[in-house]
């Protein structure tokens, strides 16, 4: 633990000086570096407040630990040694959430997600419950204070969900929903069956961090732009003009289209963020395959075809698979009420990379 006490200390002195900068008139006057100075210091108050939580704490049960040295009654002794034991429970429980909190981060836990939904096996099941998932995340959003974007959509006659694919701009989106990429299972009587059997449908889900345009590399020649009309459900055409836009990177085979806006240039630039997202995706999948000692997370892989999630209607119930988390409030949580699914995989996920390293 001292190792991590000299860190502490040091984060400590930081965050003063960084206290002292962003309230000086010199510092204010650049913009650009007081909020550089700003976000330093707020990216490390929750440890620093917790780290002289903890210091007053232990501060608190080495004085109660001397006064029990001293000739006490009983009655005073057995207070004291009450008071040393809540006090020794709230230092472990404030070392444990120390720990945690100096765990690396993901650098990407505070991008913006690009999200794809596509419906899987099931027919139209599958659609409307890829537009069921589509509708739960964006309400989640909403709940945060997030902004939503469609970028692509390919529905249904019915109003189902074929392909949607979406941005969600808030800070931290990536790290409330980065474990929420895999196959959704979905059990229930459809609305299209008249016969009232159980049908099992499913939908994937994948969840990119957005990119800047300094992470990928992208050579212009390695695309190839194709332009069409835009397409409505069923493929009639919805409008005589070009402004479809569908970019294919040669080297990957990646391909993305995109048709939602009547302008051709906003469309090229919905795909181009699209695709710096999945080309992105790509490199960092195949750099972590690469590393061979790299840690597998207790709360799945990310693998796209592991199945993640069941919504069973009949029973009110969803679970997830990967830590045994099972909520008897299906309508609730596709209302967009996500945040005690969220926590536990965040939660989990701390947990295991907390066993990592100890």
């Amino acid at each position: 633990m001292k190792s991590v006490l000299d860190k502490l200390d040091r984060l400590e002195r930081k965050y003063d000086e960084l206290s002292e900068m962003i309230g000086d008139p010199e510092v204010m006057g650049d913009q650009v570096r007081w909020q550089q100075y700003v976000k330093s210091h707020s990216d490390i108050s929750e440890v620093v407040g917790v780290y002289r939580d903890y210091k007053k704490t232990s501060a608190e049960l080495a004085d109660v630990k001397q006064m029990l040295q001293d000739k006490l009654d009983s009655e005073m002794h057995d207070l004291f040694e009450l008071e040393a034991d809540e006090l020794t429970e709230q230092k472990e429980q404030l070392e444990q959430k120390l720990k945690f909190l100096l765990l690396p981060k993901d650098p990407k836990d505070d991008k913006n997600v690009i999200m794809e939904i596509r419906a899987g096996t099931g027919g139209e099941e599958a659609a409307l419950f890829a537009s069921d998932l589509f509708r739960m995340y964006t309400r989640f959003a909403e709940i945060k204070g997030w902004r939503t974007e469609i970028l692509e959509s390919n529905l249904t006659d019915l109003g189902g969900v074929k392909e949607v694919v979406f941005l969600i701009e808030g800070r931290g989106a990536y790290s409330q929903l980065k474990f929420e990429s895999g196959v959704h299972r979905v059990q229930r009587v459809p609305s299209t069956e008249s016969g009232g059997r159980i049908h099992t449908s499913a939908a994937t889900v994948a969840v990119l961090p957005e990119a800047e345009d300094v992470e990928v590399d992208i050579n212009p020649n390695e695309l190839r732009v194709d332009v069409f009309c835009s397409t409505g459900p069923g493929g009639q055409s919805v409008n005589t003009t070009q402004s479809a836009v569908r970019i294919t990177h040669l080297p990957s085979g990646i391909v993305v289209s995109c048709q939602d806006e009547k302008s051709q240039h906003k469309n090229k630039d919905k795909a181009m963020r699209v695709m710096r997202a999945r080309l992105l995706d790509q490199a960092q999948h195949e750099q972590q395959q690469e590393m061979a000692s790299a840690r597998k997370s207790q709360v799945g892989s990310g693998d796209r075809s592991e199945r993640i999630r069941t919504y069973n209607f009949p029973q009110n119930r969803v679970t997830d698979h990967r830590i045994g988390l099972t909520l008897h409030r299906l309508q609730d949580v596709l209302m967009g009420n996500l945040q005690e699914v969220v926590d536990t995989l965040n939660t989990t996920d701390q947990a295991d990379r907390l066993q990592q390293v100890d």
